[in-house]
């Protein structure tokens, strides 16, 4: 799988360091975004988006939306005990799916500390969704993500653009034979096939973190209750199904309901940088504006879309932002626009289609050269 399509954190002028692994790059501070000429890119956009309040926490926004998504997730499991042996019971993977979706986003913004200025609370809140409830490692996660944040599409740095199953640039697909080879050359039309094993994928590499030396945990506490909570979400979710369905029927359940979670992610998170500028040499001399608005690209659309994507069709605002609220990310696009307008900084705004479109017609080309060989 791509590492985390998913896609799936921010410095200022000099990087932030993440706090304590525990939560996904905040605000940056400072000087922000590096200069041009003189004085800062960054700063005045900062300046204005803290005058309109939309970096204070929504707790009563995202309290109630969580509320609703637990509530909504215990109504599949009951439905599941109604239907009994019944196969109709299937048609309640793609809800199912959808509200396992919603988790991740509760969970990524918990991890970008958008829901609460209290650390341990948004700790806690991303423990109960990524470990608990989908049975994703939190520290490797937040370990990942933040790694993205600070150097997006930097083929180096960022490791969701790392060369794995896919490759996102040519030279990377340089040497590739065999099954890797025929991979790169359709890439593109294999993407979103793929797409369907990242909801297992995002297991695996939890577990393949918490058993590594080198992985991201920090202690031997932290690692206990990462572990604890893994366990307990393979679990609750085996004993759901054994307990509703017989075996075969489990394990039809469970594939049609991690494949259509691992599209959605997919789907969510496909957009955002793929085919986006790439960051040479003088990236280092871009600044946190530049850094984070030419690599990123945003989908047009209204609340469906929103919600559909949660909100991370807002990808310009939320890489310049990452702990600014879900619910501000569209207010603060008209003010992020403007500035970058002023810069002659270009923005990227597109459709979800044509989205796509552009990030597969990259992946596409990436692998030209194989095929032409």
């Amino acid at each position: 799988m791509p590492q985390a399509t998913s896609a799936l954190t921010v410095p200022g002028p000099a990087p932030v360091p993440a706090p304590a692994r525990t939560s996904a790059s905040t605000v940056p501070t400072g000087t922000g975004g590096g200069k041009r000429g003189s004085g800062s890119e960054f700063t005045p956009l900062l300046r204005v988006i803290k005058d309109q309040g939309l970096l204070e926490r929504r707790t009563g926004w995202y309290g109630l939306g969580i509320t609703v998504n637990l509530l909504a997730l215990t109504a599949v499991a009951a439905g599941l005990v109604l239907f009994g042996h019944s196969w109709w019971s299937l048609l309640l993977a793609l809800p199912l799916a959808v509200l396992s979706a919603r988790a991740a986003f509760f969970g990524h913004d918990a991890g970008h500390a958008q829901v609460s200025a209290d650390r341990g609370r948004n700790r806690l809140i991303q423990l109960l969704h990524a470990n608990l409830l989908l049975g994703m490692s939190q520290e490797w996660w937040n370990d990942k993500h933040n790694r993205h944040h600070a150097h997006p599409n930097h083929e180096e740095k960022d490791p969701d653009v790392a060369p794995d199953v896919l490759v996102f640039n040519q030279h990377q697909a340089v040497g590739r034979t065999g099954f890797q080879g025929w991979l790169v050359r359709h890439q593109a039309w294999l993407f979103f096939p793929l797409t369907t094993l990242e909801g297992l994928a995002l297991k695996m590499y939890g577990f393949q973190a918490l058993f590594s030396k080198d992985g991201p945990h920090r202690t031997t506490r932290g690692r206990l209750i990462e572990g604890g909570l893994l366990l307990a979400h393979v679990a609750g979710y085996v004993t759901l199904l054994l307990a509703t369905m017989p075996v075969g029927q489990a394990v039809v359940f469970a594939l049609i309901h991690q494949m259509l979670l691992g599209l959605h992610l997919g789907m969510a998170f496909a957009p955002n940088h793929k085919g986006m500028e790439v960051p040479g040499a003088d990236a280092e001399h871009w600044g946190h504006l530049r850094r984070q608005v030419l690599t990123s690209r945003n989908i047009r659309g209204g609340t469906l879309t929103d919600w559909f994507l949660g909100g991370l069709n807002y990808q310009v605002e939320h890489h310049l932002f990452p702990s600014m609220p879900r619910p501000h990310l569209r207010l603060a696009q008209p003010a992020v626009r403007a500035h970058c307008r002023s810069l002659g900084i270009p923005y990227t705004e597109t459709g979800l289609v044509d989205s796509y479109r552009q990030a597969l017609g990259h992946l596409h080309e990436v692998g030209r050269p194989l095929r032409t060989a």
